[in-house]
C-alpha cells in the first residue's frame, strides 16, 4: 500500500516518521485497505481524513474494506462487494449504526488486527410480476411484501411446497435473517434471532385475518412461497434491501448459502452483543 505523507512540518528530505511507521505496520500485516463512504458530508470528510492517515487502494486489491456511513450504506457496500474476498469493517458516520463500529481516526490498524469476523448468508428473492417477468435480488436484512394500494394484502403462504396459510389478510409479510431481525422485523413486533441460528423470522405486518397470527419461525434451509391473491384488486410490491419490484403475483424466498458476507466488529461489540443490547433499549 502506498502511504502519502501529509505532515509538512518535517523536512522535505525525510519522510514523516509516523507515516513510515504506519506503512511498516501495514506491510507487516500484509493488508491493503480500501475506503468507501456514503455521499453524506460527514462520511466523505471522514474518508478523506482516513486516506491521508492510512493510504488507500482499489476495492479489487483490498485485503479489508472500511465503509463509512450508516447501516444502509453498509448493506449497499456488502451487496456491491459480494464477489470480493475482502471482509468489510464499518465505522458509523450515519444515523443508524447497528452494523457499524464506533468512528475513531486513531488506532485503526490495531482495531482491524483485533476485530472479530461474522459471516452472514443473504436471502435470495425471486419475484414474479403479474405480467410474468421474473426478477431476482438478494437481501441481507429481509424480504418484504407490502400492499401498494388502499386495500389490505391477501396472501397465501407455503413452506417447502406445503400450504401453511391459505389466506392472510394484512398490510404484508416479511421474512428476516438473524442479522436483520432487529430492523424492520423487530419494529413489526417480530422476534430477535440469535446470530448463527438456523431459522428465519416470518412476520405478519398488521394482520387483520387471522387477527392473532403474528408470524412463525422457519428453518433456514426452507423455501418460502408467497402467492398474491387478487393481485389486480390488491396490488403488492416486493422489496429486498431496498430493491423493489412492483405488481408481484408470487414471491419465492430461500437462503443463499452459496453467498457469504464477512463483517468485522470490534471485540465485545459483535452482533451477538448488539442483539442482546437492542432488547433492553
Amino acid at each position: 500500500m502506498k502511504i502519502t505523507c501529509h505532515h509538512w512540518y518535517f523536512s522535505q528530505t525525510y519522510a514523516c516518521l509516523q507515516c513510515k511507521w504506519i506503512s511498516k505496520r501495514l506491510s507487516q500485516m500484509g493488508q491493503k485497505i480500501a475506503f468507501t463512504s456514503s455521499e453524506e458530508k460527514i462520511a466523505t470528510e471522514a474518508m478523506d481524513t482516513l486516506i491521508k492517515l492510512y493510504g488507500n487502494c482499489a476495492l479489487e486489491e483490498a485485503d479489508v474494506i472500511v465503509a463509512l456511513g450508516g447501516d444502509g450504506f453498509m448493506l449497499q457496500t456488502l451487496h456491491n462487494t459480494q464477489d470480493l474476498s475482502a471482509p468489510v469493517y464499518g465505522m458509523n458516520r450515519g444515523t443508524v449504526g447497528f452494523l457499524m463500529n464506533a468512528y475513531d481516526e486513531k488506532g485503526l490498524i490495531q482495531r482491524l488486527e483485533s476485530s472479530v469476523e461474522e459471516k452472514l448468508n443473504p436471502l435470495r428473492m425471486e419475484a414474479i410480476s403479474t405480467d410474468g417477468i421474473v426478477k431476482t435480488a438478494l437481501a441481507i436484512n429481509e424480504v418484504s411484501l407490502l400492499r401498494a394500494g388502499p386495500q389490505a394484502a391477501k396472501l397465501s403462504i407455503s413452506v417447502d411446497g406445503k400450504t401453511r396459510m391459505s389466506e392472510l389478510i394484512s398490510d404484508g409479510v416479511l421474512l428476516s435473517t438473524p442479522a436483520g431481525s432487529t430492523a424492520y422485523n423487530y419494529s413489526a413486533t417480530g422476534p430477535i434471532l440469535p446470530i448463527g441460528s438456523d431459522v428465519l423470522a416470518l412476520t405478519a405486518l398488521n394482520a387483520f385475518r387471522p387477527r392473532r397470527w403474528r408470524g412463525a419461525l422457519i428453518p433456514k434451509r426452507s423455501r418460502v412461497e408467497v402467492v398474491v391473491l387478487e393481485p389486480e384488486k390488491r396490488p403488492i410490491m416486493a422489496d429486498a434491501d431496498s430493491r423493489s419490484v412492483k405488481n408481484v403475483a408470487q414471491v419465492n424466498i430461500s437462503s443463499a448459502d452459496d453467498i457469504q458476507h464477512q463483517i468485522l466488529f470490534d471485540p465485545g461489540h459483535g452482533l451477538e452483543e448488539r442483539l442482546i443490547s437492542e432488547q433492553f433499549n
